[in-house]
């Protein structure tokens, strides 16, 4: 069954969060986007074209990786590629700046701990 297409990109950013609910998805993104930042940094540092075709592997491949391993869901981005690209720099950016936990939070998505020891 064909799910409806999502109409504003506000209904989608909640629904990028929910289909990123486990830290570990979180992190595998979080990995791919810093590969993403460096390899376009470099390609304009260093005039080296190649590393925008590297930017895109690196950028995707952990993030895939985190939603078939950690979330087991199909990525966004398969649907909503766009939407998906802008939303995985504006999640990575909340991130840096304190605010993911609220927009979480406001997604409907508990914030997950990993088990303390002791």
């Amino acid at each position: 069954m064909d799910r409806a297409r999502i109409a504003t990109y506000r209904e989608f950013w909640s629904y990028y969060l929910r289909e990123h609910a486990k830290p570990a998805t979180r992190a595998w993104h979080y990995l791919g986007t810093s590969l993403t930042i460096l390899c376009l940094l470099g390609a304009a540092v260093l005039g080296r074209p190649g590393l925008l075709v590297a930017a895109v592997i690196l950028g995707y491949a952990p993030a895939w990786l985190g939603h078939f391993t950690s979330e087991r869901n199909r990525p966004a981005t398969f649907r909503y590629p766009l939407w998906s690209l802008f939303s995985d720099f504006r999640m990575f950016a909340a991130w840096i700046g304190g605010s993911l936990p609220r927009e979480l939070a406001r997604a409907g998505v508990k914030e997950q701990r990993p088990a303390s020891g002791g």
